[in-house]
């Protein structure tokens, strides 16, 4: 939201001073900020649709959308941010004109500045409480919330851009040549389509489907196994069903003496367990087999090992 509002009154203020002085680089500042607007208004909509309750159709929920529209955010900043701002530069470049009421596009940039540096502020103090010891590329890489690292991203992009808009306008004052306008135009495109193939890969990463992170697995895994009746993992699969719910899916390795009440009592604390180390795994699935050794150490296939002594530590 603090995103969403800073970006609109930048909007405004970019296009009256283009208006005043034909900046090309406010014209593509201005049609950056637009985009940025957009682009957080379709992150609060991802947000909303992703609380959807599951239905039959969607058994696993909506969460998901908010890496799809993630995705489209990503669409949107290279085509209508970058490319535009690449395609007005150029233009510029080919026929350049002096800038008319220069102090309207320098007081803009300067607005500008500020409110973004408000919105960036507030992205990090955001970030900070999510992302532990990682740093900051590594929390924008492992994040599995979109929201934080495309405004963190934007935000950052539209303060070079702002910059480069600023240092482009003022060559072209001391010079009395436009093409320094242009030049700075070309560079806030190129910065856009850069910030926005990072912002696809990421989104794409997640819209096929991310494990849950390293320490949540390890937490899983010591959860699971209770050391009576649950004696080992034979093998186990996480997956992002959305940013705050996750699947776990196991096969545990059980005694073979062991009732079928005292297995699915078993099972039923394991469950129990895994959701007090980990309260975002939602959606767990466990199967109950016997584990053989022999049979896993001829290289056969551990799902298919009937008979034999189940593990007495949690493996793979």
């Amino acid at each position: 939201m603090a995103a969403l509002g800073a970006n609109l009154a930048i909007a405004a203020s970019k296009f009256v001073a283009f208006a005043f002085s034909g900046s090309s680089s406010m014209l593509a500042e201005g049609v950056h900020s637009l985009a940025d607007s957009g682009n957080q208004f379709l992150l609060l909509v991802g947000g909303k649709k992703a609380q959807r309750e599951a239905t039959p159709q969607h058994p696993f929920g909506y969460g998901r959308e908010r890496y799809i529209y993630a995705f489209l955010v990503s669409i949107v900043l290279f085509s209508v941010g970058g490319m535009f701002a690449v395609y007005e530069g150029y233009e510029k470049i080919r026929h350049p004109h002096e800038l008319e009421h220069w102090y309207w596009p320098v007081g803009v940039l300067v607005f500008a500045i500020l409110a973004e540096g408000f919105s960036f502020r507030t992205a990090i103090r955001e970030s900070n409480e999510h992302r532990g010891k990682l740093s900051w590329s590594q929390f924008i890489r492992r994040a599995k919330a979109p929201e934080l690292p495309v405004v963190l991203l934007e935000d950052f992009g539209a303060l070079i851009g702002l910059v480069l808009a600023l240092g482009g306008v003022g060559l072209a004052l001391l010079t009395g040549d436009g093409v320094w306008d242009g030049i700075g135009t070309v560079c806030i495109g190129v910065l856009l389509v850069l910030i926005a193939l990072v912002l696809a890969a990421e989104t794409k990463s997640l819209l096929l489907g991310e494990s849950a992170g390293l320490e949540e697995v390890r937490r899983i895994e010591a959860a699971v196994v209770d050391g009576h009746t649950v004696t080992g993992i034979i093998h186990m699969r996480t997956l992002h069903l959305g940013p705050e719910e996750l699947l776990v899916a196991a096969k545990i390795a059980v005694q073979h003496d062991d009732t079928a009440g005292e297995i699915a009592a078993a099972i039923n604390a394991a469950e129990a367990r895994i959701r007090e180390a980990v309260p975002i795994a939602r959606v767990i699935y466990l199967e109950p087999d016997i584990y053989s050794e022999t049979e896993a150490a001829r290289g056969a296939d551990p799902e298919a090992t009937p008979g034999g002594p189940a593990p007495h530590a949690a493996g793979h």
